[in-house]
């Protein structure tokens, strides 16, 4: 299932960056800030989260919401993080400290100060890599996501 799964998010990330990206308006993605990079991020990571809970055959709002919250929520995305963090290269490293570390952020009550900035610093890279479309690195981000979900549902 999960396997299915990866191609899905695949196909995803690279039909939406083909269709919606515009390349020659972000010349430079790696210039942009930590935060603009989270926020672009943010967005990405949420809609294949989605995508994910519909073709996991969640159809119910109620469901589809609680569930996304659960994957999306700071201390998934920090635990997410942590452990891909011995697989990112040094630059990738750099953007996902830059988004870390950026000021003017405000913390949510349901989590930690360095939950939120680590989640932070995963959309900030989870950006980069949607701008840049590395399609396999989206991929493996979100084949550890699920496999982090169906450990903790076993």
């Amino acid at each position: 299932m999960t396997e299915n799964l990866t191609e899905n998010i695949t196909e995803l990330c690279g039909s939406i960056t083909e269709k919606f990206v515009e390349k020659a308006a972000i010349k430079q993605p790696e210039q942009l800030s930590g935060l603009t990079l989270a926020y672009i991020g943010d967005g990405f990571y949420e809609l294949v989260v989605r995508n994910h809970l519909l073709a996991a055959g969640v159809r119910k709002v109620d469901d589809l919401h609680k569930q996304a919250i659960g994957l999306v929520r700071a201390a998934a995305q920090a635990r997410l993080i942590h452990q891909l963090e011995p697989e990112l290269t040094e630059f990738e490293l750099a953007v996902y400290h830059r988004g870390r570390n950026a000021k003017g952020q405000h913390i949510p009550k349901g989590a930690t100060v360095a939950e939120y900035r680590a989640a932070t610093g995963l959309e900030a890279l989870v950006g980069y890599w949607y701008l840049v479309g590395a399609d396999d690195r989206l991929s493996r981000c979100f084949e550890v996501l699920w496999q982090q979900e169906e450990d903790k549902n076993a």
